[in-house]
């Protein structure tokens, strides 16, 4: 009888606590009900009615959906070719020093696992040596003096959801169309602005420049060596004449092409916007009510890559004030002077594009100085609404940059739904599995390619 009470009594406490369990997973469930019918709400008014579609982002194989430029239409084989030559360390066939031959690509600055980031605060190409556990052990060759090495100075733009921006970099300089028409006189001659003159949108025109400016380019050589790249220019652009069809515009459009389709698609809040309600979390979905809402984030960061064509100074530091060593990059650099380094309008200076926003958190080196090494410390410095950058005049502040009175659970919810919510934890499909040469990427630099395990 002993033993028949205790069996009763296990099966009650069972019963019981499976029903305490199951009341908790309703209270859970109506609450992330109840916060995704407040964001449906949010989204509604921040999308001026539109709604949910305002913000989604397409798939990467529905073209037809993605932003492109109409002198560069988008197709499968040109983009199966761009991805290719985005990864392609042997690009690298004219380098200062020909020991870097074949050793670096696009993809060294823009790789998959840092977000389309660089892995450190300054992206390194040609002069550069091994890559570390995501990019951060990347350090300047010793064959290389501190002025040789292939560096930009201001901290790398991500190339992720590029196909919704129509000028490109911090200050907006290469792209023929949309905010630059009428900056024609800034196009100027013998730098990689003037190929704004070929009248390609920005990723198309960055792409073209960008070949230029570290060196990359297709030869007879490189065609010989791998004959399947002349093969896939043929199929990715029938219909340009042999003369220009093997050369680097070409290969720049292919490329830009593929940057198209580089979309933070799989992120958590898109597919909350695709109908799954538990895709995000209970934190995630209360920071993005705050985004939406009381932070009004959304002001600045909107549309299906959460960004906009606008410029604003919110007085963050340069690169050349980070307190790790950097190359080319002083207090007179003209890349801190943002917008204005290229309009040549004071009304612009210190105001720098506003950026998307998805996969952040892939490399933890934020603002166009990488003076912010978490998105947590770039929601505090927005919530406290105070300049770091004592040369920016206060005049310059945007009329955006103003505290937001978060409190501190608020700035964890904010901060969770920008790290976690907007990552998109499955970039690495956009990266080919092998080359055609056979080479490693993003690097491939000896001790690269030892730490990458591809030597």
């Amino acid at each position: 009888m002993k033993y028949v009470l205790l069996i009763m009594i296990s099966l009650l406490t069972i019963i019981l606590i499976h029903s305490c369990k199951q009341d908790e997973v309703d209270i859970i469930d109506t609450s992330i009900t109840e916060l995704s019918l407040d964001l449906e709400d949010a989204l509604i008014e921040a999308s001026n009615g539109n709604g949910l579609s305002y913000f989604k982002l397409p798939n990467s194989d529905d073209y037809d959906k993605i932003p492109q430029d109409p002198n560069n239409p988008l197709t499968a084989e040109k983009i199966k070719l761009g991805k290719l030559l985005y990864h392609e360390t042997g690009l690298a066939i004219n380098p200062m020093n020909e020991l870097s031959e074949g050793t670096y690509s696009c993809a060294s600055c823009h790789f998959a696992s840092a977000g389309f980031q660089a892995g450190r605060f300054q992206g390194i190409g040609e002069g550069g040596v091994g890559f570390g556990i995501n990019g951060e052990g990347r350090e300047k060759g010793t064959l290389y003096l501190a002025d040789q090495v292939d560096v930009q100075a201001i901290r790398t733009p991500t190339a992720m959801n590029g196909a919704y921006q129509k000028i490109m970099l911090w200050n907006g300089q290469f792209g023929a169309t949309g905010m630059n028409v009428g900056t024609e006189a800034n196009w100027t001659a013998g730098t990689p602005k003037e190929t704004n003159n070929l009248g390609f949108e920005g990723l198309e025109t960055q792409a073209i420049a960008g070949l230029g400016v570290h060196r990359m380019d297709i030869d007879s050589n490189f065609l010989n060596n791998y004959p399947v790249y002349k093969t896939y220019l043929d199929d990715a652009f029938p219909n340009v004449p042999t003369s220009e069809r093997y050369a680097l515009k070409s290969i720049g459009l292919a490329i830009a092409a593929y940057e198209r389709t580089l979309l933070s698609n799989q992120s958590p809040f898109q597919k909350w916007l695709r109908d799954d309600e538990l895709a995000l979390n209970e934190m995630e979905l209360k920071g993005a009510l705050l985004f939406f809402g009381k932070a009004n984030c959304s002001s600045c960061h909107t549309g299906p890559a959460l960004n906009k064509m606008e410029f604003h100074a919110i007085g963050m530091n340069d690169l050349f004030e980070c307190p790790e060593e950097v190359f080319k990059s002083d207090e007179s650099s003209i890349e801190n002077m943002g917008r204005g380094g290229f309009t040549q309008d004071p009304d612009d200076n210190y105001k720098f594009k506003t950026p998307q926003l998805y996969n952040m958190s892939d490399s933890p080196f934020l603002g166009h100085g990488a003076s912010f090494r978490s998105i947590r410390d770039v929601v505090v410095y927005k919530n406290n609404g105070i300049a770091e950058n004592s040369s920016v005049p206060n005049a310059q502040l945007s009329n955006h940059f103003q505290p937001l009175n978060l409190t501190e659970q608020e700035i964890n919810e904010l901060s969770e739904f920008l790290e976690t919510g907007l990552r998109d934890p499955n970039l690495k499909r956009y990266e080919p599995d092998v080359l055609p040469s056979g080479n490693c990427f993003p690097f491939n630099d000896p001790l690269a390619a030892n730490e990458l395990g591809c030597n």
